[in-house]
């Protein structure tokens, strides 16, 4: 589940380091090329809307194969594009497509014991956080030497494996949700009304993953921008600065289990904003870029997981629909801070992207400060 966690995720994040690559490729401007990573993002929230909740309902095993299937159709349609409106539009079917990665943290707190979620919940994430990191690389240097459509027609083979490989190796789990589909959807609203725990989860999440979304959305241009105009290689390099949050994951789980996983999101969520403030304080600097990188990708993926913690524990029979809620306005966040740290971009440079994460991310950090005085 780790594995497959970490290779699907990848669908959505390799086009981050080559949008620079898509601007020559098919003549356009940063601001037009930028849709491609938000609509990527929009169709993962709409899969997540849409698809995630049938975990509950069709057991999870035959799903995980179905929906690797169709991330297969969608990454060679992505990889056939013969122009920027193809490329825009597939990339959204490939997002819708490729939820895999969190219908399996859901599978796997079912059949984990209720004291072990945390810790088997946070190696499935630590696989998820290493695919999202190690596809820019991949896609960094596949693009380079290969051009930008050879990760996509890769990434293709391995969907097609995974579904052979899971189908053979997952165990068989009942689903616990009894009734229809659009029931079934109804019941995302009622729990994010009946539960103010989910409620604060989700909304520090989407707040951080929108900081987030702009700045690994605009980092190539910042790359292209200094005076040695580093490429898409050097871009989706700095995904494996970011390895000490794959490194974190379980430890960070096992805090969640044993410990308070309010106060883990606290820390996590301060440690973000520092890694923004050093973005902002060190314009130009690779030092101070890799600075950055480190604390940002610690401190989501802590957060990100302590939040995942939380929700787990509010409703057992209700993982997948639960997941659906926190995971999918966690992407909507993401695709509009793709949009406004790509239009910061446009207006503003560097200095209006860092703007715009510290803005998120504080914001994200004073509702937490706000709910506990409330509390």
């Amino acid at each position: 589940m780790t594995l497959a966690a970490g290779v699907v995720v990848a669908n959505n994040y390799y086009n981050q380091p080559l949008l620079v690559d898509f601007a020559h490729a098919f003549h356009a401007s940063a601001r037009e090329v930028g849709a491609v990573p938000f609509l990527t993002q929009i169709g993962y929230a709409s899969g997540l809307v849409f698809l995630l909740p049938l975990g509950d309902m069709i057991e999870r095993r035959k799903l995980v194969t179905f929906l690797l299937a169709l991330a297969c159709l969608s990454l060679v349609a992505v990889a056939l594009s013969p122009n920027l409106t193809w490329l825009a539009c597939a990339s959204f079917v490939l997002g819708f497509t490729s939820v895999v990665p969190q219908v399996l943290p859901a599978f796997a707190a079912q059949l984990a014991e209720p004291k072990d979620r945390g810790r088997v919940v946070g190696h499935i994430m630590a696989g998820l956080l290493c695919g999202i990191l190690l596809s820019r690389f991949v896609a960094g240097f596949t693009g380079r030497y290969l051009g930008w459509a050879a990760i996509y027609w890769i990434a293709a083979v391995l969907m097609l494996v995974l579904a052979v490989a899971l189908r053979a190796m997952l165990p068989h789990a009942d689903p616990r949700f009894k009734g229809h589909y659009f029931t079934l959807l109804r019941s995302l609203g009622t729990l994010l009304m009946e539960q103010p725990v989910l409620r604060q989860t989700t909304a520090i999440a989407a707040l951080q993953f929108a900081a987030f979304s702009a700045f690994w959305t605009t980092l190539a241009f910042e790359l292209y921008s200094l005076p040695a105009h580093y490429g898409s290689a050097v871009a989706g390099s700095f995904g494996l600065v970011g390895i000490v949050g794959v490194l974190a994951a379980p430890q960070v789980g096992r805090f969640a289990d044993r410990k308070s996983a309010r106060f883990a999101v606290l820390v996590a969520s301060l440690i973000v904003l520092v890694g923004y403030a050093i973005f902002a304080l060190s314009s130009g600097s690779i030092i101070g870029l890799v600075a950055g990188v480190i604390l940002l990708d610690l401190g989501m993926q802590s957060a990100h997981i302590s939040n995942m913690a939380r929700n787990y524990a509010l409703k057992v029979d209700a993982f997948s629909r639960l997941n659906t809620v926190y995971v999918s306005l966690r992407f909507v966040g993401g695709a509009a801070g793709t949009a406004f740290g790509n239009l910061a971009w446009s207006f503003w440079g560097w200095p209006g992207v860092c703007a715009v994460c510290l803005a998120c991310s504080g914001a994200a950090l004073l509702l937490q400060f706000a709910v506990q005085a409330r509390d």
